[in-house]
């Protein structure tokens, strides 16, 4: 792999003294003259490159077999399911394999403990320079105790930790929820390997700081050094926002923002240099509205809100930890929870108060400014808002550019939530609202039966969703629509909150589907063949508990890169990868 070296070893029989030269490309390498050679840190150039050795004893040589090193581009994990599409692939991922990832040759490596919950996907930065330290991969992590950690990938030694808590602070409580953990980081943070001097994690961290009578409560907006742990850009700074509206916790002219009543449970979307948060409440408590807010990365001042129940309540963004998508055109999709939706529409069929919950939405970020530009909402959005049927508790997946049966090119993205119906929309015109939702692309009526709590996958014309319940389903895409039933589902099924999976695969080859079961014991950790689903592995399979990692957490998903499986647990994360 790129930054790594690469040890080659000569074994002799026989007796008497010998001598070693080894070459690179015919040609001597100055001072490599024992029985092994460690090239330097490898460079893409390196890749094809032919080793040998001669070996001389008593005036006579012996030429070695030539060996070819094969250097591999180092991938990067920088946000939430690998890219903002959320399409949970890697396609770089040379050294795990359908054959090799089984009980016998794969398992848990380590362990990297941490201060608490780890509710945030961890991510990965490849080869970075650490200032008098050398190069190192970075896995950062972020707990609910409000610290975030890098740590060396490989050795599992701690680079740098931070609190993002300032003094006499404490993580926030949660108020909708007196008996559960407090909040810290409880999103995916994301990082740009280009922003500042080393690169930047921005991170978003709730605190509160208590006296006499009263708790004061802050979000905060975090740029990190990646290489050192500073802040960045004059950084923290708290969220603050306002946006015209009638709506809850207004004062009487724009509903505003209150840090209390929110928790960011989305992952960041960093898009065309905006770190865009969006917000989820406390369990429903009231009252709360549906924000979504941007900031510049290089200043951290707030360049747009939008909130999407100005006029009403609720409507919160959550999605079980998913984030916000994005195509290339530069406009974000999101699923909307339980909320006020206007059925009093205007002259272009949008809900003349602005307010949109439970809706599938498209919004258009154009001068940097946030406007919702198109939705898709339920015709029985009452029902389901009154039952808190929601589709909220999904992520939306922006599919690639596909193909129908008349050679027109489609742009098709997919989401689901609680009533498990999977709903495709065109993102060219998303279908609005409409009687038995005849202007939708295509709906999936009662496709994933227990609802959804998480966010699909894509890879090779399929599309992952692991429902509440059930197993994992690959609905197979042909003509630019998606299977009516499954193309193919797992042996085993997946308990509350079910599962978001990630794929692995080198191109097209090697497909691996990777799935967390968050039972009521140990956590399990699954790959699956991404063709038909089979069982490659799982983490109880290995005996005397070998690859046991504790108990899981809601709404995780693993993070698979340069052959290696990190998993986020209730103390840590747990990596895992080709045994020793």
């Amino acid at each position: 792999m790129v930054g790594q070296t690469a040890t080659f070893t000569v074994t002799t029989s026989g007796s008497g003294a010998l001598s070693y030269q080894w070459q690179k490309g015919g040609l001597p390498i100055t001072g490599a003259n024992s029985a092994s050679y460690t090239t330097a840190p490898t460079t893409i150039a390196d890749n094809g490159s032919q080793f040998s050795v001669i070996v001389s004893r008593s005036g006579r040589n012996m030429t070695s077999g030539v060996a070819i090193l094969t250097v591999y581009a180092a991938t990067d994990v920088l946000t939430y399911h690998n890219d903002v599409a959320r399409t949970g692939q890697n396609l770089t991922e040379a050294i795990l394999t359908t054959t090799n990832v089984n009980s016998a040759s794969f398992g848990k490596l380590g362990f990297y403990p941490m201060d608490g919950l780890v509710d945030a996907q961890p991510l990965y930065a490849s080869n970075v320079a650490i200032p008098g330290d050398g190069t190192h991969n970075l896995l950062i992590g972020a707990t609910e105790s409000d610290s975030v950690y890098a740590f060396d990938a490989d050795s599992n030694t701690t680079i740098w930790r931070v609190s993002m808590l300032k003094t006499g602070e404490t993580p926030s409580d949660d108020p909708g929820c007196p008996p559960c953990n407090a909040i810290g980081v409880n999103a995916t943070p994301v990082i740009d390997r280009a922003s500042g001097p080393n690169g930047a994690v921005y991170v978003v961290a709730s605190s509160a700081i208590s006296r006499i009578g009263s708790t004061t409560y802050h979000q905060r907006l975090h740029a990190l050094d990646l290489a050192l742990g500073t802040e960045l850009f004059g950084g923290p700074v708290d969220i603050q926002a306002t946006y015209p509206g009638t709506g809850d916790n207004s004062d009487g002219i724009s509903v505003v923002f209150d840090p209390r009543q929110y928790r960011e449970r989305a992952a960041l979307l960093l898009l065309n240099g905006v770190v865009y948060t969006s917000w989820a409440s406390h369990y429903d408590l009231l009252p709360y509205t549906g924000w979504i807010i941007g900031y510049s990365e290089s200043t951290l001042q707030q360049t747009t809100a939008l909130n999407v129940t100005p006029n009403g309540t609720a409507g919160a963004i959550w999605m079980s930890g998913a984030g916000p998508a994005a195509d290339s055109s530069g406009n974000i999709y999101l699923l909307d929870a339980n909320g006020t939706f206007d059925s009093t529409l205007n002259s272009g069929g949008f809900p003349s108060a602005g307010d949109y919950g439970n809706a599938f939405l498209k919004l258009s970020t154009t001068g940097n400014q946030l406007a919702v530009v198109d939705y898709f909402e339920m015709n029985n959005e009452a029902a389901e808002n009154a039952a808190d049927v929601d589709l909220g508790s999904g992520g939306a997946l922006v599919l690639p550019d596909l193909t129908d049966g008349s050679e027109h090119t489609l742009h098709l993205a997919v989401g689901a939530g609680k009533d498990g119906n999977v709903y495709v929309v065109n993102r060219d015109s998303m279908g609005k609202i409409s009687d038995n939702d005849s202007n939708i692309y295509q709906e999936l009526t009662g496709a994933l039966p227990g609802g959804v709590w998480g966010a699909p996958a894509y890879f090779n014309d399929t599309v992952y969703y692991g429902s509440v319940g059930g197993p994992v389903r690959a609905f197979s895409i042909a003509n630019a629509r998606l299977s009516a039933s499954p193309a193919a589902q797992t042996a085993n099924s997946f308990t509350y909150p079910g599962t978001t999976p990630s794929i692995s695969a080198k191109s097209t080859t090697n497909g691996i589907v990777w799935a967390l079961e968050n039972t009521t014991g140990p956590a399990v950790l699954h790959a699956y063949d991404a063709t038909n689903l089979s069982e490659l592995y799982n983490s109880n399979q290995a005996s005397a508990g070998r690859d046991q990692f504790g108990d899981g957490n809601k709404f995780v998903t693993p993070v698979i890169v340069n052959g290696r499986v990190f998993v986020a647990t209730q103390t840590g994360v747990a990596v895992f990868g080709l045994l020793p």
